[in-house]
């Protein structure tokens, strides 16, 4: 007699591997803010199963969630295609950003462990590698990295959630921006100010430099878009 009958090996069938959608997202997500995939390049299934390895169900899967975060847009009888993001768009996003990182940072200010902020310096100083020799993957992965210490140490799970969602969005911009030399090197000068305002516990300040960096990576955004527009 056999242990399985045809019904048995329907239901036993693996349809997706545990994590897999989040991965081919996070895939899809990297390629698009380096600039693999450029705003506006068309997305075709059949050339991206064939490129990720994936099934269509599981790329259907990760596309979707990335629509939904507006990194990839549907448009009417042309598919999907990489958003592009309008002057005024990155504007909005910026404004957004600086309003919730503020947040984050008076309360990293108050709610931090030492070991928190031991962990925030090295992320910073993991930062300035990278800028000395830049990549785009190593920067987003290290700018991640310092995102998730200063969110945990935040303490406000509904503020991280809709952060990592602004960030997602900025992703396309922050990469152009900090490519500049000099972007970067004024950059990890305001990110020290900052670690040493939230070391101090100085929630005031905290916020101001946050806030202040936020808009100086506004402002280089604005530039290079403008440049590009051109």
């Amino acid at each position: 007699m056999s242990v399985t009958s045809a019904s048995d090996d329907l239901s036993m069938r693996v349809q997706t591997l545990p994590g897999l959608r989040e991965q081919v997202a996070e895939r899809l997500r990297l390629a698009i803010a380096t600039g693999k995939f450029p705003a506006g390049a068309r997305l075709i299934e059949r050339e991206l199963c064939e490129m990720m390895g994936v099934s269509r169900t599981s790329l259907r899967e990760a596309l979707r969630e990335l629509q939904a975060d507006g990194l990839i847009t549907l448009q009417p009888n042309k598919g999907l295609s990489v958003s592009t993001v309008s002057l005024d768009t990155a504007r909005s996003i910026y404004e957004v950003r600086a309003m919730l990182e503020g947040l984050a940072a008076r309360l990293f200010a108050r709610n931090h462990t030492p070991a928190q902020m031991k962990a925030l310096r090295d992320s910073v100083e993991r930062l300035a590698e990278v800028y000395s020799d830049f990549s785009a993957e190593a920067f987003i992965a290290a700018k991640t990295h310092f995102y998730d210490i200063l969110l945990e140490g935040a303490g406000n799970p509904v503020a991280a959630d809709m952060l990592r969602r602004i960030h997602t969005r900025v992703s396309q911009l922050r990469v152009v921006s900090l490519s500049s030399a000099e972007r970067a090197q004024q950059s990890i000068r305001e990110l020290r100010e900052f670690l040493d305002a939230l070391e101090a516990r100085d929630e005031e300040r905290a916020v101001q430099v946050c806030v202040a960096h936020v808009e100086a990576a506004a402002a280089a955004a604005m530039k290079t878009m403008a440049a590009h527009k051109g």
